[in-house]
């Protein structure tokens, strides 16, 4: 490619100016492999005005994709999140034990269906009735490969509660079943601190009025 060629232009439109054709990758090495994988990537890329950049080195942290599931009781109005210590909160001012969504890496072979699934039975140990794809995103691009993609499962949450996860992945999880209500305080008074809770709490107020307008044993979603 031309390094004087000009950039394309997206004045008129948010598509994207660039593809991954125009990032020329010049070194790649692995400086960390453990649960995770640190890799040193040293790149140039295509500049807006034309041209390229200077080479520059980025660490980027290498993880599975992830699936998150907003889990919600339309008859009692209620949601399920769960608490557990989380390693990269350990400096939190307050307290690194979160409360969250449930949430899992993708395994080789698994659909994002199943993964969502399977981790409510495995954190919370409820069965999902309906599912719905939210949203996909990055949570941080700049430093992580990793992809989230968001679902909101309809269950029933009643005898919900208790003490789940697996041993063998040191996971001591507490489920907690909250009203709307109750959720959208510990929101405002920043106890839900995570990308994943604070899209699906946003989405679910929007939503919610539908959800719940539908008569008994209606799918909610299609």
């Amino acid at each position: 490619m031309d390094a004087e060629s000009p950039a394309p232009d997206s004045s008129s439109s948010a598509s994207p100016a660039f593809t991954g054709e125009d990032v020329e990758l010049i070194s790649r090495d692995v400086l960390q492999q453990g649960f995770f994988r640190l890799e040193a990537i040293t790149l140039r890329h295509r500049l807006f005005e034309g041209g390229w950049s200077e080479p520059m080195r980025r660490e980027v942290h290498m993880r599975k994709d992830a699936v998150g599931v907003l889990l919600y009781d339309v008859v009692s109005d209620a949601l399920v999140f769960v608490e557990q210590f989380r390693a990269g909160a350990v400096d939190d001012p307050l307290t690194p034990w979160k409360l969250e969504f449930v949430a899992g890496l993708v395994e080789e072979g698994e659909t994002l269906e199943n993964v969502a699934r399977r981790e409510a039975q495995e954190e919370a140990g409820c069965q999902v009735t309906e599912l719905k794809h939210l949203h996909t995103y990055y949570p941080s691009p700049g430093a992580c490969n990793e992809r989230v993609t968001l679902f909101c499962g309809l269950i029933d949450s009643q005898g919900m509660g208790g003490i789940h996860g697996l041993d063998e992945e040191h996971e001591d999880i507490r489920v907690h079943v909250v009203s709307f209500h109750d959720a959208w305080e510990l929101m405002m008074q920043g106890r839900l601190d995570n990308a994943m809770s604070l899209i699906g709490m946003h989405w679910l107020a929007s939503q919610r009025a539908s959800l719940r307008a539908l008569p008994d044993n209606t799918p909610r979603f299609r």
